[in-house]
């Protein structure tokens, strides 16, 4: 398609005649997975008996290996190699890149003496089992030069410095109006460092078959864990089939691969033999990528009626320093509100810490913590319903590039969420309302989370069963993607649910990008509707071309598909029967999206609104969620149940990032205080009592064909803040330092 203007065009998703999409269809892949069928990396059944590996990370935060002694692990029960710098196989030089093409440059591993992190893989174990890998792997001893790191966020901040190719971007004079402004407010906000905590680690099952590769490994992206496997061992990518098809959540963390994947390929080759690898829950705090720090400064100024005329949103993150990335959390409020001058900017502070990266809604889920907490204290300052100062900076069109919004339903969700959770019974003033020992107040907080679309491929079959088989080499990250390929699919094709096969997590079907950034279910839906309308006409030209057929000799664009026939009016057959006498091997065609150029001409993005109700209690500073509402605007909804899944489970998050997850350094060793789930607080069931949302009906025909968006990370976008301002409403505490722990609250509260 090479204009937006070519997705308005009428398709079978958009009609839904037979009213698959939008429907809250059981997941494709559930009964399997209930039922342990469904095997994830680690648990392939590989094609000979299995060795087991296991990886040791350093205990220092920089500095060099000197001296290792691994004889005592080589002697052990079972163990078949002990890998340390010292004889690991050669590998391509880290970032290398000898195919152009490669999405993902080489990532070796043990290619040094060098330590750049603590829990940096410094040692590998195989043995036949797992428990003797793990015992002989404790047995390794190794002697450090340390040298001096730097691992503490705050005291770093001399060290900050622009983030590679990034200016702050300015609209106006902002430091002007703000000096000028009637109404100013200026204040830091601080989130802490947060770890994905995914259910399942990362892991994978490896084995060779001749001088090819075939890996089942736990990752987002199936052609970047492909690329970086074949750059690193230096072979054609050709000879490396990665697959991916169950994955135990992801949320960027999976975004990219990790040593297990690297590891475990060299160590089958080495072997001769089938290697299985898996991240203990240690490993994935301290190997793997997390959540940066950000210290956010928001400054407003405004009129006395509530029109801003200068806003800003600047600070400090962190990452690797030898992994550059930026915790963009300015980025979102570009387009949020409207004022005349504004700027926003970021700070970068390098450590020698484990690489930081993406962790879902990167950017908007740290920068709405502190925008939408801002509005509300500036509300406050006027005298403004906190929704009616958001109404009152609405913008008409981007406020910072000028292009029109592709649709906009920002307000609609606040006041039908306001509506709906009973906002008119809140109390402005702090600390007013009661029941029993706790203090009980209502907050809100926007929510905004930009839409994207990039290029995908996809394929469908259908066979002389007529079995219709939709093929893509997209994951499944437990968003619905099976579920939601499999809706398209049998909508485009006219065919019964029960009558669509979904194969994904392959690296050797049409490409797609993965899964992230929100773009899952529109990319890979988008390619599989193409693919999808295709096959249609190749089967149409199959029917009217066949003299057996009801629809011989008709013009092909007459031809229908519907209830898993296809034919025109009352003269129809069914699929099966067509392609069986027609085309006995089956029929296949591919399909593609790529986004035109012209979709850059709008403002695309997804739209919410939270509202939460707790409780505090005044004697011991404890917040409890009492209630939760959210109502969201994310484009034409292809599984009502999916999708709900997903944006209650952002919700959930946002109450685990406003009240219990942090991690911090141990600044002795550079290394993570919290390491497992008995340390790291997420939200259980007892602390998410009544949560629910909405969606507001929605197309957006400048999105895609489908008018679909993403809705993986709009869900937690702004929701902490809700919590947050209902905090203070409760007991008129304001706490700025995420998360709102009883020890803070409660000396607010002293």
């Amino acid at each position: 398609m090479s204009s937006v203007a070519d997705f308005a065009a009428p398709n079978p998703v958009v009609e839904n005649r037979s009213g698959l999409i939008g429907k809250g269809v059981d997941r494709y892949e559930g009964r399997l997975k209930v039922t342990g069928a469904a095997p994830y990396a680690y648990e392939v059944e590989t094609p000979s008996p299995a060795a087991y590996g296991f990886v040791v990370g350093a205990s220092i935060a920089r500095g060099r290996i000197v001296a290792v002694d691994a004889s005592a692990a080589e002697k052990a029960p079972g163990v078949h190699l002990v890998w340390t710098h010292l004889n690991a196989p050669a590998q391509a030089e880290r970032g290398a890149r000898a195919n152009p093409r490669s999405q993902r440059p080489s990532n070796p591993a043990l290619d040094s003496d060098e330590v750049r992190h603590f829990g940096q893989t410094v040692a590998l174990v195989v043995a036949d089992t797992f428990e003797n890998a793990r015992g002989a792997a404790r047995l390794i001893r190794f002697d450090y030069a340390a040298e001096p790191a730097a691992v503490a966020f705050e005291a770093s901040l001399g060290a900050a410095r622009q983030p590679p190719g990034e200016e702050d971007v300015r609209v106006g004079d902002f430091e002007a109006a703000f000096e000028q402004a009637s109404v100013k407010l200026d204040e830091t906000y601080t989130s802490p460092l947060q770890n994905h905590v995914q259910m399942e680690p990362c892991a994978t099952t490896a084995w060779w078959e001749g001088d090819k590769v075939v890996v089942h490994t736990s990752i987002q992206m199936v052609k970047g864990g492909q690329h970086a496997l074949a750059e690193t061992l230096m072979i054609p990518t050709a000879n490396v089939r990665l697959f991916t098809r169950y994955i135990g959540g992801g949320f960027g963390g999976k975004g990219q691969s990790y040593d297990d994947l690297t590891l475990a390929a060299l160590a089958a080759r080495e072997l001769g033999r089938p290697v299985k690898l898996a991240y203990t829950r240690q490993h994935m705090f301290q190997a793997t990528i997390h959540r940066p720090a950000t210290i956010q400064r928001v400054r407003l100024g405004a009129t006395p009626d509530g029109r801003l005329t200068a806003f800003a949103l600047d600070g400090y993150t962190h990452c690797a320093r030898w992994a550059p990335f930026t915790e963009h959390f300015a980025n979102f409020a570009r387009p949020l509100y409207a004022a005349p001058n504004r700027l926003t900017g970021h700070r970068l502070v390098m450590l020698d810490l484990p690489g930081a990266g993406p962790m879902r809604a990167p950017g908007e889920a740290s920068g709405m913590l502190s925008l939408e907490c801002a509005m509300d204290e500036l509300a406050e300052k006027l005298g403004l319903d906190p929704i009616e100062l958001r109404v009152l900076n609405e913008p008409e069109r981007d406020p910072e590039t000028g292009r029109p919004f592709s649709t906009r339903q920002l307000v609609r969700c606040m006041r039908e969420g306001a509506q709906r959770f009973g906002w008119e019974r809140r109390n402005p003033r702090p600390g007013q309302v009661r029941d029993g020992r706790w203090l009980v107040g209502m907050g809100m907080a926007a929510a905004i989370r930009s839409d994207y679309l990039l290029p995908a491929k996809a394929g469908a079959h259908v066979g002389a069963d007529g079995i219709v088989t939709l093929r893509q080499g997209m994951t499944d990250i437990g968003t619905g993607t099976y579920t939601i390929l499999a809706q398209i699919t049998a909508e485009t094709l006219g065919v019964p649910l029960e009558q669509v096969r979904v194969e994904i997590g392959d690296s050797d079907l049409p490409p797609a990008p993965g899964s992230g950034g929100q773009f899952g279910a529109s990319t890979a839906g988008s390619a599989a509707l193409d693919a999808g309308m295709n096959l249609r006409k190749a089967l149409a030209r199959l029917a009217v071309e066949d003299p057996r057929s009801p629809v011989y000799g008709a013009d092909p664009q007459a031809v229908d598909f519907h209830d898993g026939t296809v034919g025109i009016e009352n003269r129809t057959e069914s699929l099966a029967q067509l392609v069986a006498r027609a085309a006995p091997e089956g029929v296949y065609a591919e399909g593609a999206i790529t986004p035109p150029a012209d979709r850059r001409d709008y403002s695309l993005h997804t739209y919410g609104a939270h509202f939460a109700e707790v409780g505090v209690d005044p004697a011991t500073g404890e917040v409890r969620l009492r209630r939760m509402f959210g109502v969201f605007a994310a484009g034409r909804i292809l599984n009502a149940k999916t999708a709900k899944s997903q944006i209650t489970g952002g919700m959930i998050w946002g109450v685990g990032t406003a009240l219990t997850e942090i991690n911090e350094v141990d600044p002795r060793y550079g290394s993570f205080v919290h390491q497992d789930m008995g340390g790291y607080h997420v939200p259980a069931h007892a602390d998410i009592v009544e949560l629910d949302s909405m969606f507001l009906d929605e197309a957006d025909d400048k999105a895609n064909p489908m008018g679909v968006k993403g809705v993986g990370e709009l869900g937690i976008s702004g929701a902490g803040a809700a919590v947050a301002n209902a905090v203070y409403n409760a007991c008129g505490v304001r706490v700025r330092d995420y998360p709102l722990t009883p020890d803070k609250v409660l000396a607010g509260l002293a």
